[in-house]
Formats: structure tokens, C-alpha cells, sequence
């Protein structure tokens, strides 16, 4: 365990500072008992957090109340996600422990993301919370070429495609499909005749293959169209190569916000934690649409194919182009101006 280690660390560094996860609540305790100033960096969406409160304070996962009609979940996300109702001090819960660590001992909380993504849900946070928030982000790893073996074989056949021509599809590292739910995306693909570029993971000890897993046939009949990778990639470059027109994603936050950087309009298939609302805040924005599901959330090919065809084909290309390229824009002119900002407010709080 890190906690049983941390304090000879501590006592080794002698730091001035700590940043710590938000998920890490001990870590302030420990730097409390130091006199050591400990800034909590919560590194999920802030319109996530909000949510974390509105439960905790309401103990309900029902978000009528808020002021954001842009935040809500379909009941197949609450029943998914099996959000019940927290009590008051429920340290088991997770909302309890993220936001214990979120009022723990200083005023001041990073965050990853900024004012142009989500200013509103800033401000909500930092009133209802009493604390000032300060977005350093969006803090992501920088599209380095050469850092894979299979680079090179990737980027030949995407050189091979047309300007914002194909999709990357990919569900991050956490995140493992069925094989109904592979079929069903494999099946939208084929359906919808553009390029692609899949990536598909499988949970350590499952003993299968893509072959096993797409349906039969499949490989076959997109070759040339499509490629489909197992394990793992290095995702900005992928999203920095000029034939990537669309990112079929799960909505985890860090790949948001490579999306967003990059400029690459988000198709959006949330699967769990915070993605169903990071997914909302997709087409409040209006960078990107997401993928409808059926009644009990299953994923449906048709939909599939629907979802990329409007970002990578149809009329709407265009308009959801231009905003994701526009907030794109605003994140780099904005983005090292407000580290720079933050620093400034750390350093001062040292003096």
C-alpha cells in the first residue's frame, strides 16, 4: 500500500506541496499532520463532480433539481451504473469519499479542464463547494511519433485514406466488450462504408482473439476499409493524423480531452463511472453526437452507423467540424496561460 510508505517519502522529499489525487483522501491527512500544504487535483470531468455532490447532498440520482438541463441520465445508465441513494456520512459510498477529500483542509482544488469546456459547472462547484477552483487543463501527453512498434504500419495505412475520411474507434483501457457488444459495433462499422481503425482490448486471463470475437466474416469484407488492432496504441497520434475525421470513444475523460485538443469530433457510446454525463456534455457542446441506445441500453448496429455517418458524412459534418476545430483553437490559445496562472497561485500560497 502507498499510504504505509508515505511518510518516510515525506520525510526523504521534505516538500513544501503535495498534489494529490482526489481519489487519494489519505494523502491529505498525512500531509496535514506534516504542516504540509496538500492541493487536491481531481482529475475526472467537473460536470461529474457536480453530480457527486447533487448526490451526496440529496442523497437521490435524480438531477431535475439542478440547474443544468444539459446533465441528466437515462434510466438504463442509473439501473447500469447501480446509483442508489447515499446517506450522510456513508464512507463506503463513492461520492462520500471523493468529496471528503474534496473539503479536506484547503480552499483550493485543480482541476483538468478548463473554463471553455466547463465554465458553468466550475463555478457551480466552487459556490456550492466554497472553494476556489482552478483549471490547469486540459493536461494531455503530447502526439510523439515513434514511440511503438506498430506505428509505422498504423500511420502508412492512415496515410493511405483522404483528409477526415475515416473513425478511430477505441473504449480506453478499462473498459472490456462482450462479444454481443463487439458484434453490434463491428456490424455499424461495415454498415456505414466508412474507414475505420479499431482497437480492441481484452481482460487479462481471457483467453480469445479478434477473430473469435467480430463476426464471421467480418475482416474479410472490411479489409482494405478497416483495420483492427488488439492491445495497445498510442492514441494522440492517432488522433493527430489528418485522415481522422471522427472518435467513436467511451467517454473517459483524459480521452475527451484528447478529442478536444486535437479537434477530432466526439461519436459518443458512453459505458459507465462518469462517461454518461462527460457524453452529455459532447453535444452541449456541439463537437460531436452520440450513439442512441435501445431501451435497455444495448448498443445497436444501426445506431452504430447512423452516429458516424453524421459526423464523418452527412450534412452535419461541417457545423460539428467547425466547433469542435473552433473549441480546439481555444484550448491552445488558453491552456498554458492558465498553468501559468495556477502556478502563480500555488507559489503564493508558499510565501
Amino acid at each position: 500500500m502507498a499510504s504505509s510508505k508515505f511518510p518516510s517519502i515525506i520525510e526523504t522529499l521534505k516538500p513544501n506541496l503535495i498534489i494529490y489525487d482526489g481519489f487519494q483522501p489519505w494523502v491529505a491527512t498525512m500531509a496535514s499532520s506534516c504542516n504540509i500544504h496538500a492541493i487536491m487535483f481531481y482529475v475526472s470531468s467537473t460536470s461529474g463532480l457536480v453530480y457527486l455532490y447533487h448526490q451526496f447532498l440529496h442523497g437521490t440520482s435524480n438531477l431535475t433539481s439542478l440547474p443544468f438541463s444539459s446533465l441528466y441520465l437515462h434510466d438504463y445508465e442509473i439501473k447500469k451504473l447501480d446509483i442508489k441513494p447515499i446517506k450522510p456520512r456513508d464512507e463506503k459510498a463513492f461520492a462520500y469519499v471523493v468529496l471528503k477529500s474534496f473539503e479536506q483542509y484547503h480552499n483550493i482544488v485543480l482541476l483538468n479542464t478548463c473554463r471553455e469546456i466547463e465554465g458553468k459547472y466550475i463555478d457551480y462547484v466552487s459556490t456550492i463547494g466554497k472553494k476556489e477552483l482552478i483549471p490547469i487543463g486540459p493536461l494531455i501527453r503530447e502526439a510523439t511519433i515513434g514511440e511503438e512498434e506498430n506505428w509505422g504500419t498504423i500511420q502508412s495505412w492512415l496515410d493511405k485514406k483522404d483528409r477526415l475520411s475515416c473513425v478511430y474507434v477505441s473504449f480506453g483501457s478499462e473498459v472490456f466488450l462482450s462479444k454481443q457488444e463487439i458484434e453490434e459495433i463491428a456490424k455499424g462499422l461495415e454498415l456505414s462504408k466508412v474507414s475505420f481503425i479499431w482497437t480492441i482490448k481484452f481482460s487479462k486471463g481471457v483467453n480469445t482473439t479478434i477473430e473469435k470475437m467480430v463476426p464471421q466474416g467480418f475482416l474479410e469484407s472490411t479489409k482494405g476499409k478497416g483495420m483492427v488492432i488488439e492491445g495497445w496504441v498510442q492514441q494522440s497520434q492517432i488522433l493527430n493524423h489528418s485522415s481522422i475525421g471522427g472518435f467513436v470513444t467511451h467517454c473517459g475523460w483524459n480521452s475527451m480531452l484528447e478529442s478536444m485538443s486535437f479537434g477530432i469530433p466526439i461519436i459518443a457510446m458512453p459505458m459507465n463511472h462518469d462517461q454518461p454525463l462527460n457524453s452529455r456534455l459532447v453535444e452541449e457542446l456541439g463537437i460531436g453526437v452520440e450513439i442512441l441506445r435501445g431501451e435497455n441500453g444495448e448498443i445497436m448496429k444501426e445506431e452504430v452507423a447512423k452516429g458516424i455517418k453524421r459526423v464523418v458524412e452527412d450534412k452535419t459534418r461541417k457545423q460539428v467540424n467547425l466547433k469542435a476545430m473552433e473549441l480546439s483553437e481555444k484550448i491552445k490559445f488558453k491552456g498554458e496561460k492558465a498553468i501559468d496562472e495556477g502556478v502563480k497561485k500555488l507559489l503564493k500560497l508558499l510565501c
